[in-house]
Parts: structure tokens; C-alpha cells; sequence
């Protein structure tokens, strides 16, 4: 099944950062620290932006949180870091914005959910004040819906003129258009107030997988404006991972979905980049972008009962991405790398061969010799107890080569 062209739709830019309009699709991410720890929100902004995360966003829930921002973006930049910041507004994002104005100018986006922007007759006074603090600081807008918190009124009206059809829908297509109408209408809303149409974000975000793909696919049939993908609540460990590649890499087959977040429950004390690093490998496995080299491993049977090449592999892949950040600046280009790293005669030589460079380490009662490939072609057979130091060694020579200095003279 071919990739299908991606979905048009209006360019946003976000503090620098051109997300729809088709730039490449943006991988963002979501702090859990309390805001008002500057130290600490500083700190876990950092890694997420070292681990690859192109936007994060952090709450803004309360006076000290906004009053924390301008800091936080200060000590970042004193860290070089310029990636955009995103606050999540919910309930009094209105007072919040114009009571910290230093707030509103050191964010790089809002994300307002009109379930929660206020209430009754309070609803359109309050969302009017944030789309027009947005339009006074020149910020966009994600207007994000989320089917735990949708605007109880409209689902009401909907479900309530189902019931009158002739023809009924179920309760679940109800929702779905709740949630697209909900945000449709305040999109529609916000450029009546005047925020252009190239400042406005759409999300209908909710957390099983066929709801998901079956809101955005509506969705991104009635509108052009830019979306962010996520299955929200998407879970804990290989649960979490599992449903939202699921859900979103048939989303971004169909061409659907301009910045994605992959929204895992961590561990206890677990990694909060494990999000940045599973969006990533969605959009690089399904051929979108490129942000580290690939190492190919086979998984082992009854013919490698030797874990050599699991060793290698992983010391391969560990290097590779601690490598990176300097990388980035030393070796233009290095992030499309394939690398090989295999354990029998069976598919090593013939997988090694595909990558740029690759090597067969014997399986089970095969010579105890290692063939390394380079862009298809043997070079090197590798023998003896320090086979893998010696192919990690040929793989920073290649890098080097390939993509260094001497690689560029040589091209000019």
C-alpha cells in the first residue's frame, strides 16, 4: 500500500517552526512537571527538546505557573534552547493570559479546549478574551477538543435531534460529530474575531483507535486547517506505543495529521522522552523523516545462540544515538545511515548487502568469520575475539568518509 499525498492544509508557524502548509509532519511533546518549579520544567523541557521534541507544551493552570513561564523561557535560551513553548489553557486561561502579559509574550502557542474555556453564558465572553489575546501577541491558537472534556451543551443538542430522526445514528457517530463540531465552530469563531486562518491548529483527539481514525478522517474531509494528532490517554508501556502507531500510522498513510504526540503514561519515575523517541520511529519507520540511523537486527533463533551480534547491535544503536547531537552539526545527512548488524549466514550476508554498511556475524557451527558489506559490496572479513570493535571502528570510518569534511572537499 502506497503513501497517500499528504492532506493541504494552512501553514502555521510556531515560534519558528512551520507546522502544515507541507512542511514535514512535527514531532511535539507535553512536560509533567508543576510549571511553577522553574528549575525543574526547565529541566525537563531540555531533555524532551534533546531528545527531538520540535514543540513543548506545558500547563498553565494557575498565577504562580504563569508567572513561571517568562523565567522558564529565559533559562532555556541562557541554555541555547529556542524550541517553542506551548500552554495548555483550561478553565481560566482567560484571566490567566491577561493578568501575566509577560505569560502571553513568552509562549509560543495557546491550546484552548472549548469544553473547558467556560461555561454557560461565560463561554463566548471567555473564549473572545483568549482568541483576542491571541491576536494582541500575534500567537496561534490549537483549538484542541477532547472527547473526556466535550462541550456538554452541543453533545446534548445532537444526541437530542438523533433521537428525532427518522433514521437514527449510534450514540458513538453522536460524539464524533460533537467533538468535529465543537471544534469547527470555534475555529470558525476565532476568525470571525479576527485570528487568521494560518494561526489556527485543530484537534478531536480521544483515546480508542478506530474513534480516533474515524473523527480525523471526517474531519480532515471538512476543513484545511492544520491538525495535530494523538490518541489521547493512550496508556503505559507497549499498550500505549502499540494503539497510538496504530492509530496514527494509518492516520499518516492517508495523508492526515501535520504534528503528532505520542501520549504514553510513564513508568514511575520512568522517562518522559520515551514519547518523543516512539513518535519519532512512527514517522521514521513509515518513511516521513529521518532523525537517526536505522540499525537493522535479526531476532535471533535456534541458530545464534551466541547474543555477540545483540551486544553489537545494541552497542551500534546506543552509540548512534548519544552520537547524534553532534552529529547533527559534524556529519550533514548522517540521520539517513543504515547499518546492519546480523546473526547467521541465513539472511546476514544478503540484509547486510541492503545497508550502507553491515555485517554477518556466524550463527551456530558456522566459520567463525564475520563479512562486512559496504553499500552492497564485501570488504572486510572480520576474525577473531574483537570482531565487534572492529566493525564499530569501520562504521565511524564510513561515517566519516560519507558525510565529513574530507567527504564535502572532495565534492566541491
Amino acid at each position: 500500500m502506497s503513501i497517500l499525498p499528504r492532506r493541504p492544509s494552512v501553514g502555521v508557524n510556531i515560534g519558528g517552526v512551520m507546522v502544515g502548509g507541507g512542511a514535514p509532519i512535527v514531532v511535539q511533546s507535553m512536560t509533567n512537571t508543576d510549571t511553577a518549579d522553574i528549575d525543574a520544567t526547565v529541566k525537563q523541557v531540555a531533555e524532551l527538546w534533546r531528545a527531538g521534541s520540535e514543540l513543548v507544551r506545558i500547563t498553565v493552570d494557575r498565577d504562580e505557573a504563569a508567572a513561571a513561564v517568562p523565567h522558564i523561557r529565559e533559562k532555556l535560551l541562557k541554555r541555547g534552547i529556542a524550541v517553542p513553548l506551548v500552554g495548555d489553557f483550561h478553565y481560566i486561561g482567560h484571566k490567566l493570559l491577561t493578568d501575566h502579559p509577560a505569560c502571553a509574550e513568552a509562549l509560543d502557542k495557546y491550546r484552548i479546549n472549548p469544553g473547558n474555556v467556560g461555561f454557560k453564558a461565560k463561554r463566548d465572553t471567555q473564549f473572545t478574551t483568549l482568541i483576542e489575546l491571541a491576536i494582541r501577541y500575534d500567537k496561534p491558537v490549537r483549538i484542541g477538543v477532547n472527547w473526556g472534556s466535550l462541550d456538554e451543551v452541543l453533545l446534548t443538542r445532537l444526541m437530542d435531534e438523533n433521537s428525532r430522526a427518522a433514521v437514527p445514528i449510534s450514540a458513538a457517530a453522536v460524539q464524533r460529530e460533537a467533538i468535529i463540531q465543537s471544534a469547527l465552530l470555534s475555529a470558525a469563531r476565532a476568525e470571525e474575531i479576527g485570528l487568521p486562518r494560518n494561526r489556527i491548529l485543530l484537534s478531536t483527539k480521544v483515546s480508542d483507535v478506530q474513534h480516533l481514525i474515524a473523527v480525523y478522517q471526517d474531519l480532515a474531509a471538512r476543513c484545511d486547517y492544520a491538525l495535530h494528532l494523538g490518541l489521547t490517554e493512550a496508556g503505559m508501556g507497549s499498550k500505549g506505543i502499540v494503539a497510538s502507531s496504530a492509530a496514527m500510522g494509518i492516520l499518516l498513510q492517508q495523508g492526515i495529521g501535520d504534528t503528532i504526540r505520542v501520549s504514553l503514561t510513564p513508568e514511575p519515575g520512568g522517562d518522559r522522552t520515551l514519547e518523543v523517541k516512539v513518535a519519532q520511529e512512527l514517522l521514521q519507520t513509515m518513511g516521513f523523516r529521518r532523525f537517526l540511523p536505522v540499525v537493522a537486527a535479526c531476532p535471533g533463533c535456534g541458530r545464534t545462540t551466541s547474543t555477540t551480534f545483540q551486544t553489537l547491535a545494541k552497542d551500534i544503536q546506543d552509540h548512534l544515538s548519544t552520537s547524534m547531537p553532534v552529529w547533527k552539526e559534524r556529519y550533514p545527512g548522517v540521520e539517513g545511515l543504515s547499518v546492519a548488524v546480523m546473526g547467521c549466514i541465513v539472511n546476514g550476508p544478503g540484509e547486510s548487502k541492503h545497508a550502507n554498511i553491515g555485517i554477518s556475524l556466524p550463527g551456530t557451527g558456522e566459520t567463525p568469520a564475520a563479512p562486512v558489506f559496504i553499500d552492497g559490496e564485501k570488504v572486510a572479513t572480520l576474525r577473531g575475539a574483537d570482531v565487534a570493535d572492529q566493525f564499530k571502528q569501520m562504521v565511524a570510518d564510513y561515517i566519516e568518509q560519507r558525510f565529513g569534511a574530507g567527504r564535502q572537499g572532495a565534492a566541491e
